[in-house]
């Protein structure tokens, strides 16, 4: 029983600074405080008024109420046409509070965060998009690096252990 208590107090020992170190998690802002964190990645607070829909399939979250002039709003949510299927049915938060994770973009003359994942709503992060000047020329089907790096291409242009001018003639055919 004794050693039982000294392996509890142990582990407990082991994991206490990393518990500390994790701290709270950061609270949710209003749309207003996040549209002065440009680039950050923050969790906003708000209610949604209406989804709008656009004639390309481009979605918004109106977190204005609307006593509030279009001009005079700061902060959008958007979802684009492409991440509907990872988004899922935005009409079941008009009307509603919500919290969504996202970075914060100028975008459209205000800021807004782009909503391409579901898992936003519950603190996630948004979903991976590759950089496309990055990944420029990239096919996975093909066997060459998207990239040209000099310490990835084979060195010597395929020669074979010796060339064959360094090779010695055979006598005895």
């Amino acid at each position: 029983m004794r050693l039982k208590l000294h392996r509890l107090l142990a582990v407990i020992a082991v994991c206490a600074p990393a518990l500390a170190l994790a701290g709270k998690a950061k609270p949710c802002v209003t749309a207003d405080q996040a549209a002065k964190m440009l680039n950050k990645d923050v969790c906003i607070s708000a209610h949604i008024y209406d989804v709008v829909q656009l004639a390309d399939g481009t979605r918004f979250l109106d977190v204005c109420s609307p006593e509030t002039p279009d001009a005079d709003c700061r902060f959008t949510v958007e979802s684009l046409w492409e991440d509907r299927d990872t988004v899922g049915e935005l009409n079941k938060y008009r009307d509603q509070n919500v919290q969504v994770r996202g970075i914060v973009r100028p975008m459209h003359g205000r800021a807004g965060m782009v909503l391409s994942h579901a898992r936003q709503f519950y603190g996630g992060p948004p979903k991976f998009k590759p950089n496309p000047l990055l990944a420029h020329g990239f096919n996975a089907e093909e066997s060459r690096t998207p990239i040209r790096d000099p310490n990835l291409r084979a060195q010597g242009g395929g020669r074979a252990f010796m060339n064959s001018r360094d090779q010695e003639s055979r006598t005895g055919k």
